[in-house]
């Protein structure tokens, strides 16, 4: 089966780059925008492994991607609403069996991947459902108030057999009190998922939060689908 499909569901526009074969591993992608097919492309052109690529774009993302509301972290942004677990919902509930019409035979392994707050969802998810099997946090806005606090005192509903995170070198390097926490957070927190012995790996790339974003989130995806 080949060809994308895209739909909507409750404003959100999700595309589906079906596989080529049955039985294959299907990665959800939570984007900010409509989905340009960047990342697929990326993908393609590497040679990864044949998989389903999901990706969900046009999101509420200050609403959809927060576990919990916090108030602006800096004078000209806006606040975070909380609305991850109504979000997920929608996406267990809804989004997915309607992708997975697309999708040949039943799928090898299910992957959640993001960047950004798309990146701290993916992180945030798997304390709320056994869905997923293998999970991408790309430069994850690991900073969010409370969250490492969270990993260290909750238990996921399932280890990933995978989980990769990376972030940018110099994401670090901010006057922001919340924003220049991130690589404390995410070494932390990448530290205590490896003492767990899930297998994870922690890359740091060239550059700040905005550099790269397409490279960086295809090769956390392909991490996932090489093992």
């Amino acid at each position: 089966m080949n060809g994308e499909n895209q739909f909507v569901i409750d404003n959100r526009i999700v595309t589906v780059y079906p596989s080529a074969a049955a039985n294959r591993p299907v990665v959800y992608l939570n984007t900010f925008a409509a989905d340009d097919g960047g990342v697929y492309q990326k993908l393609r052109d590497s040679g990864c492994p044949d998989f389903t690529l999901v990706v969900v774009g046009k999101l509420e993302w200050d609403h959809d991607m927060a576990p919990w509301a916090i108030p602006p972290i800096s004078k000209n942004d806006t606040p975070c609403t909380g609305g991850a677990d109504a979000y997920l919902k929608l996406l267990l509930n809804e989004i997915m069996p309607q992708a997975e019409r697309s999708v040949q035979g039943v799928p090898l392994w299910r992957g959640l991947a993001g960047y950004s707050l798309a990146g701290l969802f993916a992180l945030y998810a798997p304390y709320q459902t056994d869905r997923f099997g293998r999970v991408a946090s790309m430069s994850g806005s690991l900073w969010f108030p409370g969250f490492k606090e969270y990993v260290f005192s909750h238990e996921m509903k399932r280890r990933p057999e995978r989980l990769y995170m990376s972030l940018g070198d110099r994401e670090c390097r901010t006057r922001n009190p919340y924003l220049k926490t991130v690589q404390e957070h995410t070494e932390a927190i990448h530290a205590f998922y490896a003492g767990q012995g899930i297998d994870t790996v922690l890359q740091f790339n060239p550059g700040n939060h905005y550099k790269d974003a397409v490279e960086r989130t295809a090769a956390g995806i392909a991490w996932l689908l090489a093992g």
